[in-house]
């Protein structure tokens, strides 16, 4: 059977502009799913090292909290665990960003669900606030955090 030659095709993404709004909504999704993958696997691990004792809470704070000058270890592994170590604090880093983000963009979507934020220029808007809100939430945080 021959497709009929008149017959409109359906808009496909090189249609499309990118946006502020569809960006955003991208990274919420993306935001999402970090932090139910690593934010719940760093969640069991401290929720573990909660239940097992002083001993096992020591070692998680060890790892993601302590800073990098208190390493025990001499040679290869002392390189291999200062890594590990930076590379969980970039990731606490990530997830707390990741945490705010979702949490706005969250926020963003609820106020598009009950009917308000509909206009182009106010989505756009606050589509491009939200990202930089959510990095200065993040730099606050870890500032709180840090200088405590």
């Amino acid at each position: 059977m021959a497709p009929a030659p008149n017959r409109p095709t359906s808009p496909h993404l090189q249609i499309w502009r990118w946006g502020p709004a569809m960006a955003i909504s991208i990274l919420h999704r993306v935001t999402g799913t970090g932090l139910a993958t690593f934010g719940l696997g760093i969640l069991l691990w401290w929720l573990c090292a909660l239940a097992s004792g002083p001993d096992a809470y020591a070692s998680f704070t060890g790892w993601v909290w302590a800073d990098l000058g208190s390493l025990e270890w001499d040679g290869f592994g002392a390189i291999v665990a200062s890594l590990v170590r930076v590379a969980l604090k970039v990731l606490m880093i990530g997830l707390s960003w990741s945490f705010f983000e979702h949490l706005l963009s969250g926020l963003r979507h609820f106020v598009l669900d009950i009917g308000a934020g509909y206009e182009v220029d106010s989505n756009n808007r606050w589509s491009a606030i939200l990202p930089v809100v959510a990095i200065l939430l993040t730099a606050a945080f870890w500032a709180a955090l840090l200088l405590r």
